[in-house]
C-alpha cells in the first residue's frame, strides 16, 4: 500500500536537491513565476496576481497538503548556486489503483539546462519506490514544451482528451495524456 507520507520531504540528484514546500521558498517561488510569466500561459494558477503573500500561502498549502499525504510537492534548487528551479507535484492520485499526475514548472531562465528533467525524473523514482504503478501528465495539446518535457522523461502519449478542461482563459481545450509505467510493477 501507498503511503504518501512515507516519502521523503528531500530528494537528492546530481545538479539538484527537492525539498517539500516551506514558507522560507515563498520569495524564491514568487521571483521565479513571475520571471517565467510569459511562458506560462497553460498553468490555471500563474493567471492569479503573483506576489510573496500569494506564495507563502501556495507554499503553506503545498506543505500542509504534502503533510496530510494528499499530494506530494517539491521545490527544486540548483546544487551549483542553490537558486529555486522549479516546483514538481503529483496530484490527482489514486492510491488504489497507484496512480498519480505529475505537474511541473521551471524558472525560464534555467530552461534547456536539464535541471527539471533531473528533478522530474528523480520524483518519479522516489514515486515509483512507493509502489506507484503509473505516473500521467496531462498538458494542453497547444504547450508544445510541455508535450516535449512529457516525452524526454520516458513517457508514452495514450491519447487525445477533446474539450477536456478549460484553459486559464476560460476555452475548452484538448488535452494530451502521457503516462509512465513503474518497470518493476
Amino acid at each position: 500500500m501507498i503511503d504518501l507520507k512515507a516519502v521523503p520531504k528531500r530528494l537528492e540528484s546530481g545538479r539538484v536537491w527537492l525539498e517539500t514546500p516551506r514558507e522560507e521558498h515563498a520569495e524564491a517561488f514568487a521571483s521565479g513565476v513571475l520571471a517565467s510569466m510569459p511562458a506560462l500561459l497553460y498553468v490555471n494558477w500563474s493567471q492569479a496576481p503573483v506576489d510573496r503573500e500569494w506564495a507563502r500561502r501556495f507554499c503553506a498549502s503545498d506543505a500542509r497538503c504534502t503533510a496530510e499525504g494528499e499530494d506530494l510537492a517539491f521545490h527544486v534548487f540548483a546544487r551549483d548556486d542553490g537558486g529555486w528551479v522549479g516546483r514538481i507535484d503529483v496530484h490527482t492520485i489514486d492510491l488504489d489503483a497507484g496512480r498519480g499526475e505529475i505537474g511541473y514548472v521551471g524558472h525560464s531562465s534555467r530552461a534547456g539546462r536539464g535541471l527539471m528533467r533531473e528533478a522530474a525524473l528523480r520524483v518519479i523514482e522516489a514515486c515509483f519506490a512507493q509502489g506507484f504503478q503509473r505516473i500521467e501528465a496531462m498538458s494542453d495539446a497547444r504547450n508544445h514544451r510541455a508535450l516535449h518535457f512529457a516525452q524526454t522523461l520516458g513517457m508514452q502519449r495514450e491519447g487525445l482528451l477533446r474539450r477536456h478542461e478549460r484553459d486559464p482563459q476560460g476555452a475548452l481545450c484538448d488535452m494530451v495524456l502521457f503516462a509512465i509505467l513503474n518497470p518493476s510493477g
